[in-house]
């Protein structure tokens, strides 16, 4: 089961990056319920071995690519994110003091802290793309605007998948022309 859970991840993270067209160093927002890939409710059925095979199956896609991960954390760390510390510096965010744990946020974000080579918490991020498994809404972490979409394999174990990309703002009324 673990081996299929870390191929649906792998399928689904290599979709969204087929379809989304990022930039090296883009960012990509990955919010995983490790409850709900295994059949139970978000929240109340943590497992680290089910986010340990997901993350086997998203980080390498994106590692590839040159693009950095941002996994958000549960609710009770007011679903603040891990990334690297370069991504954090760069970009500007403010770290925060915390350490995700299982059950106080998530075995995904406590998975990642675990394997970046430089791990910090941040607040917020402006991610280019990004992936929801099991409902964890991503969405506050996304830049403007967000283009959700479908992948053709819509769930990594029992959780449901969805996928969004981001574009520039259209802004200029009537007579403005887009790209």
């Amino acid at each position: 089961m673990l081996s299929e859970i870390t191929r649906q991840a792998q399928s689904a993270m290599s979709e969204l990056l087929e379809k989304a067209n990022l930039q090296p160093r883009s960012l990509v927002v990955v919010g995983c319920s490790s409850s709900e890939i295994g059949g139970g409710m978000i929240g109340h059925a943590s497992s680290l071995e089910l986010a340990e095979a997901a993350f086997a199956g998203l980080y390498p896609e994106l590692q590839a690519r040159g693009l950095f991960l941002a996994a958000q954390c549960c609710e009770h760390l007011n679903r603040a994110l891990i990334v690297e510390r370069e991504v954090a510096l760069s970009r500007g965010y403010e770290i925060v003091s915390v350490v995700p744990k299982p059950k106080a946020g998530g075995s995904f974000a406590t998975t990642a802290w675990a394997n970046f080579s430089d791990p910090v918490a941040v607040e917020f991020v402006q991610a280019d793309a990004g992936l929801d498994i099991g409902q964890t809404l991503i969405g506050m972490h996304l830049r403007h605007v967000a283009v959700p979409f479908r992948l053709s394999a819509n769930r990594i174990g029992e959780a449901i998948v969805t996928a969004a990309t981001t574009r520039p703002k259209y802004i200029g009324g009537c007579r403005a022309q887009y790209e």
